[in-house]
């Protein structure tokens, strides 16, 4: 069972690991996102997609800038 806003490495395959959350809100998450994106980038995280109970909300969003 999936609770909260996760964000996935990759495109939107459910099998895409997990890299963020969960987080109660989609805002959460995305302010989440906005503080280590960097830090994504530096372990060969080059995009994200941002799921709510299992299902894709949107992406994959790259995080290069």
């Amino acid at each position: 069972m999936y609770f909260g806003f996760t964000w996935r490495d990759g495109d939107q395959a459910m099998n895409a690991p997990q890299v963020g959350g969960p987080f109660p809100t989609q805002a959460d998450a995305e302010a989440w996102l906005s503080e280590v994106y960097e830090e994504l980038l530096a372990t060969g995280v080059t995009s994200v997609s941002l799921y709510h109970e299992g299902r894709p909300v949107y992406g994959p969003m790259s995080l290069n800038q």
